[in-house]
């Protein structure tokens, strides 16, 4: 991935994607549920097919309830479906996988464009450089997406998203991640994305590439100035890992990124932050600890210009739902 090509994209999206469904409102109530399941007894056998099924444009809450299993394929939510919900029966117990790589844009095993996606209950993983078909890693490390949301509104909850470079691609737009669990080694989440990752369990680990890989990067955020609205929360939750990890690198010159209340192991290593290719600006970054706890939390080796922001200042302006909730779209998810 390059800093380019995030930036090219975030306009792109911005004039396309969140221009015509941002403020899509599709009721609270699903209004349709359509069956996924590998035996047959569904409708479907596959995610995208069911996915294809769906009318267009759609404006109401329509569940895809998919089965237990591991279903091998790429799954596309196309721009002019919104109201979508994609429901496994559990974490490891519902599996879509694929093994793609390159391109950050073309590797993703789930993309999403729309707005008003929720995604819960599942495992989505993409296999490239943890093991490959012959079960053996591959040891050319390229980008490998698991999970790539460009649309605005979109939530995420009970989810494994697997991988190792790049594994969660939160393009742009207010996201709600919650309980989720995230393992990746490198830039493992990235984007600019305006999001909350809330009681997530964040793991860092090479697996079978550990013998090549020294360190990684929990999150490479791209901000691109001072009054663009992302960044990402990471609210509570946990960071382990097998590898020594830094918190977060600069994806763009005001990156800004803030752990509050996170419990955070001993992986972190001291400097925690790297301006990687934003040396100069590191004024203008927003990386912040507050509260934090754990044997990797200790600020007394952190780079000398971490923010230092207030408890009761952090809290309200991102520790709350407000950060993405402003117009009250989480109450209007369906909870069943």
């Amino acid at each position: 991935m390059s800093a380019l090509f995030i930036f090219i994209a975030f306009l792109l999206g911005s004039c396309t994607g969140l221009s015509t469904a941002t403020d899509q409102t599709c009721g609270n109530k699903v209004v349709n549920t359509i069956y996924v399941d590998q035996t047959g007894s569904g409708k479907y056998r596959t995610v995208q097919a069911a996915i294809d099924s769906v009318p267009e444009p759609n404006s109401q809450w329509i569940k895809i309830k998919v089965k237990r299993g591991v279903y091998v394929e790429k799954v596309r939510i196309p721009l002019t479906k919104p109201c979508m919900i994609v429901e496994g029966e559990g974490q490891g117990v519902t599996t879509i996988t694929y093994n793609a790589h390159e391109a950050t844009d073309v590797s993703s095993t789930f993309i999403s464009y729309p707005s008003h996606i929720v995604v819960r209950n599942l495992t989505i993983m993409n296999t490239y450089n943890r093991l490959s078909s012959q079960s053996k890693p591959s040891w050319e490390i390229k980008p490998a997406v698991a999970l790539a949301v460009y649309g605005d509104k979109s939530a995420f909850y009970n989810c494994d998203f697997l991988g190792l470079q790049d594994t969660l691609w939160d393009v742009q737009g207010k996201h709600h991640f919650k309980n989720c669990y995230i393992e990746g080694a490198i830039d493992f989440i990235f984007g600019s994305g305006q999001s909350i990752y809330e009681d997530c369990h964040i793991n860092a680990t090479a697996g079978a590439l550990a013998p090549i890989l020294n360190f990684g990067f929990i999150t490479a955020q791209a901000r691109w100035g001072p009054t663009d609205p992302s960044g990402f929360v990471i609210l509570r939750g946990s960071v382990t890992g097998t590898m020594n990890v830094y918190l977060g690198r600069a994806y763009g010159p005001f990156s800004r990124v803030i752990f509050f209340q996170t419990n955070l192991a001993s992986v972190v290593v001291p400097q925690g932050w790297s301006p990687w290719h934003y040396g100069g600006h590191e004024a203008r970054f927003t990386y912040a600890e507050v509260e934090c706890k754990g044997f990797g939390s200790y600020l007394d080796g952190r780079v000398p210009w971490i923010n230092k922001l207030e408890s009761t200042l952090a809290k309200e302006q991102f520790a709350t739902y407000s950060f993405i909730d402003q117009d009250g779209w989480l109450s209007n998810i369906p909870r069943f």
